[in-house]
């Protein structure tokens, strides 16, 4: 108790003569270390246990427990001086953390081969269906999470495949994939490294057909843009813009199909002479 009070009236009376008494003289009075002196005053001005528990609770509700230890952390330097492993130890004992599940890319069908690069981001075409490009996307906008697979031909800009699942898995895109029928000799089809690309069961589909496999690098999307380009606009001008970011599934799907028709026979783009690629395709080969 006397130690308590000590060190708090020393601290407290320290700050009533700091302008006028240097920390060395004021020490020398009393007989006081002064690096005992800097420990207490910074004990004084650290907030209390429950104070910072209290504090930190707050922060994390505020931001609807999206924030991890490091981020809340970041917010509590903006105030006081705040050690991270503090922080992450009140968030973990008091139920804190982030609730945000990180997506990860569920691992559907086995890695067989990776091929090469052989786009190299040249998407220009001579002819229809000579260069192929595919992906799938997300589609979080009903009861539950579907997703789109589909195909874009680079030479009419027109979406040639597509199918809607509830499961990222080979099957949805072997189900795409089928959907081609007549193809030019030659023909390339171009994807991600996505272990649905890489599974035996799809490489064996391409193979079949005769198509030349080709595949971005790892962590490039720019290798793939006219597809990322096709699933950009799909979602916002045939979701957001109709406000249609919780829907039910049949909607969805209904939506998804609407807006490829749109796309394919009406929606003019520049790169086609302001034409619908429909339109384009007609004159290529009429």
């Amino acid at each position: 108790m006397g130690k308590e009070v000590k060190k708090e009236a020393f601290v407290s009376i320290y700050d009533t003569v700091k302008d006028t008494v240097s920390i060395s003289a004021f020490c020398q009075m009393f007989e006081l270390a002064r690096s005992t002196f800097y420990r207490w005053k910074k004990q004084d001005h650290q907030p209390k246990q429950q104070v910072l528990i209290d504090l930190i609770s707050s922060l994390c509700e505020s931001h609807q427990y999206m924030y991890g230890y490091r981020k809340i952390t970041a917010l509590l330097r903006q105030e006081m001086k705040m050690n991270h492993k503090t922080v992450q130890r009140i968030m973990q004992t008091y139920g804190l953390q982030c609730r945000v599940k990180v997506k990860k890319r569920k691992q559907t069908g086995q890695p067989y081969y990776i091929a090469e690069n052989h786009l190299k981001q040249d998407f220009s075409a001579t002819k229809p269906l000579e260069k192929l490009v595919t992906d799938i996307t997300y589609l979080p906008f009903g009861q539950k999470t579907l997703y789109l697979s589909s195909i874009k031909d680079l030479y009419t800009s027109e979406v040639v495949a597509y199918t809607i699942g509830d499961k990222q898995d080979v099957s949805l895109v072997l189900d795409t994939l089928k959907q081609l029928k007549t193809l030019p000799k030659g023909c390339i089809l171009h994807s991600d490294q996505g272990s649905v690309y890489t599974s035996y069961a799809y490489q064996k589909e391409i193979k079949e057909k005769s198509i030349t496999m080709s595949m971005s690098r790892k962590g490039m999307p720019a290798d793939n843009a006219p597809i990322e380009s096709f699933h950009s606009s799909l979602k916002s001008e045939g979701f957001y813009l109709h406000h249609l970011t919780n829907t039910t599934t049949a909607i969805v799907e209904k939506t998804v199909r609407e807006y490829i028709d749109y796309y394919n026979n009406i929606r003019i783009q520049l790169k086609l002479n302001n034409q619908s690629p429909k339109e384009f395709r007609q004159l290529a080969v009429s």
